[in-house]
């Protein structure tokens, strides 16, 4: 059974198209130029080209037989023969027999190979259901990483568009062996660092350098720096141990004038003559003088060397440094506070000659801090190299952004794998099971092919077409056997090029009881078979209404009610027809008919499901032909059943053959309107309609009694008074 239809982008479906059924009768009504025709002909031949984006959905082992103008045409036109339509002969008994076995084993084989298949359906919408549960969980990437401020989404190109995609392309990643070491803030700071417009080249730092490293090793500190032994008072000094006292104390003597001595700075009396003046004086000589010039110069270079080191604020603020600081902050205020002390021990020593000090050396100082430095410009370096070479890095840096994904995502993603491998498994074995069971079921029917090599015939159903066409009223042509494979068409014995010179209703005619006779044989003496959907396409559309009726009742004796047929579709541009053919009984017809309309507007084709009650709203065009007598006869008496039957079935509730009843309608001139209005009940040979039979005064006064006696008078008059043309 066909279950789905999709038709996509050819003719006037723009847009996909699906049609979707769960009956056997499937009635599609739809004007001309809505698209019956392009759903039927991707029905004959699914493999043509332009239909690449059409599918179906269809059991295995069915066949689909469709008639419409491509079945005309290849059947009527191509060859002035017709292939023979083969039927099992009925005189052979034991061989039918045998056929019927072999064909309850190719049933047998068949379901088994359709279980199989349903197995492996299963299992398929498990791995799609897992697998969709997966790209949902990792869709989340994409919607985390493909907005804000997008400085990871490169690393989505081309994985955006489905989820499928993006799921496929993760899980074909190897997972990392331990938890990579780049988190997504990292890899997202790497990545801002050397792209975009905030992107540029980091500066390296300068390392400190100690111009003269000789002044710290400089051993004048630790020199004892006092007078001269040759002054007299040198060893008063020396005993006093107060050079450096005197000498500050020298500063504030006043120099004395002969015989009469200067105030001392020390005890405030009288008693620095102009000859102890002298002696202190010459205590502190020329060395004296030089030695403190020695180390006056080395304050002042040191000074110089102290404030050539950077602020530490330089360090501190390059981009590369936060990882450093506490151990940086630690060395440069180390090597700040020795330089400090040690221009504190230079100052002292000039203060306090004579006390030997010494300079702590910053060497190693220096060393550490500059190893520090080093490790920042290492960064930089890097980070200039990558600006450099921005590509390679990106690529470097999107695989570490997949690389940490995969490893986060390994829950989701490794049970999907292992359960889809698991499955693909089970579904090898029910492939292998349904191959063998497909296997048999071709032994089968060649088995059957061989059997029915020895009971075709053609001659019965060369018969029935042309009992059917006698009982439409056909008399003018007919087919023969042409030999034991071949039909021919011949008119007045006259073979050659009948089919064209047929009417275009002839020629509907008998292309659809060919076409009726092949549905319930076969083709050719090898054809098994098969389970049938028959796709109908307007068997009334060069018919007059003459033959519409009786065309419905073929359709729904021959197809509808058959258990041949799986399944029926009919296409139609006549909504008397779809009338005719959709079933008046609605719990009947929920239980095996669906119908549907097409329809077209700017945006193309579309279906949609189609009520029965809505074909009421032709009512009254039923009213407006039945009150012209100059309509088709066929036409009016067709109009006046659909008037009697809606009316009576959606008003009254009552039966049409209840109606017609009426001891008021048995007189003999109503009789051809009775037959026709309770024409369901006859067979196809007993329900034509003949052209004598009709009178129109008759027709309507009995469809004037059928409302009287039903206690509608009023209605009638309305009817016809208010439509009347």
């Amino acid at each position: 059974m066909i279950s789905k239809i999709q038709i996509q982008g050819v003719a006037s479906y723009q847009t996909p198209v699906i049609l979707d059924t769960d009956k056997k009768v499937n009635i599609i009504y739809g004007l001309n130029g809505t698209g019956k025709s392009t759903l039927s002909n991707y029905l004959y031949n699914r493999s043509e080209v332009g239909y690449e984006k059409c599918s179906i959905t269809i059991n295995e082992d069915e066949e689909i037989l469709v008639y419409n103008q491509k079945f005309i045409h290849d059947n009527f036109f191509e060859a002035d023969n017709l292939k023979g339509i083969f039927s099992l002969s009925k005189e052979n008994k034991e061989t039918k027999e045998k056929i019927e076995a072999v064909e309850i084993e190719l049933e047998k084989m068949i379901k088994k190979s359709e279980l199989e298949q349903k197995n492996i359906e299963a299992e398929e919408k498990k791995i799609t259901k897992t697998k969709d549960q997966a790209c949902e969980k990792v869709w989340e990437i994409k919607k985390k990483y493909s907005g804000g401020d997008r400085v990871l989404e490169y690393c989505l190109e081309n994985l955006k568009g489905k989820k499928e995609t993006l799921f496929d392309y993760i899980s074909s990643l190897e997972k990392p062996l331990s938890q990579p070491q780049k988190d997504i803030p990292q890899i997202k700071k790497e990545v801002e660092a050397i792209s975009g417009e905030t992107a540029k080249k980091s500066t390296l730092l300068q390392k400190i350098t100690i111009e003269d490293p000789t002044t710290e090793s400089n051993t004048i500190l630790e020199e004892i720096i006092v007078g001269s032994d040759d002054s007299p008072v040198s060893g008063l000094i020396k005993k006093l141990n107060n050079s450096d006292w005197v000498r500050k104390g020298i500063a504030f003597i006043t120099r004395p004038e002969p015989d009469q001595p200067s105030e001392c700075p020390f005890c405030q009396e009288r008693t620095i003559t102009e000859a102890l003046a002298n002696q202190i004086s010459n205590y502190f000589n020329e060395t004296y003088d030089n030695s403190i010039g020695s180390i006056s110069n080395l304050l002042e270079r040191y000074k110089i060397i102290a404030s050539n080191l950077s602020p530490l604020d330089i360090y501190k603020t390059h981009p590369f440094a936060e990882s450093f600081l506490p151990e940086l902050t630690e060395k440069y205020l180390a090597l700040e506070k020795t330089l400090t002390e040690n221009l504190a021990t230079i100052k002292a020593k000039l203060n306090t000659p004579s006390v030997p000090l010494s300079l702590s050396a910053t060497k190693y100082l220096v060393q550490d801090l500059n190893n520090i430095i080093e490790k920042i410009n290492n960064c930089a370096s890097k980070h200039n190299h990558r600006i450099d070479n921005i590509e390679t890095e990106m690529t470097a840096l999107k695989r570490d952004f997949w690389n940490f994904l995969r490893w986060e995502y390994d829950q989701t993603i490794s049970p999907c794998i292992s359960d889809s491998k698991a499955s693909i498994e089970v579904i090898k074995e029910h492939q292998f099971k349904k191959a063998e069971a497909l296997k048999e079921a071709t032994k089968k029917r060649n088995e059957i092919t061989e059997l029915q090599r020895l009971t075709i015939n053609i001659e019965e159903s060369i018969t029935k077409i042309n009992d059917s066409l006698t009982q439409l009223g056909i008399t003018d042509f007919s087919i023969e056997k042409h030999n034991d494979t071949l039909y021919r068409i011949v008119r007045n014995k006259n073979s050659q090029a009948i089919f064209s010179s047929l009417s275009e209703g002839e020629k509907m005619i008998i292309s659809f009881l060919y076409f009726c006779e092949l549905c319930k044989g076969k083709r050719n003496a090898s054809e098994v078979t098969k389970k049938k959907i028959a796709i109908i396409d307007d068997p009334v559309s060069s018919l007059s209404h003459i033959y519409v009726y009786n065309i419905g009742q073929l359709l729904k004796t021959e197809f509808f009610s058959s258990a041949s047929f799986e399944q029926v579709f009919v296409l139609t541009h006549s909504l008397y027809f779809f009338y005719e053919l959709a079933d008046s009984n609605h719990a009947r017809r929920g239980e095996n008919q669906k119908l549907f309309r097409l329809t077209k507007n700017n945006n193309g084709t579309s279906i949609k499901t189609m009520k029965y009650e809505e074909v009421q709203n032709d009512y009254h065009s039923y009213w407006t032909v039945i009150n012209d007598k100059n309509q088709s006869p066929a036409l009016i008496a067709n109009c006046m059943r659909n008037i009697i039957e809606y009316f009576f079935n959606f008003v009254q509730k009552a039966d049409l053959s209840n109606v017609v009843q009426k001891p008021e309608l048995q007189e003999n001139k109503f009789q051809a309107f009775c037959r026709y209005i309770n024409r369901e009940s006859h067979s196809l040979g007993q329900n034509i309609f003949d052209f004598k039979e009709f009178n129109y005064e008759d027709f309507r006064e009995g469809l004037k009694l059928v409302f009287q006696v039903t206690g509608y008078p009023e209605h009638y008059e309305k009817m016809t008074k208010s439509l009347v043309p």
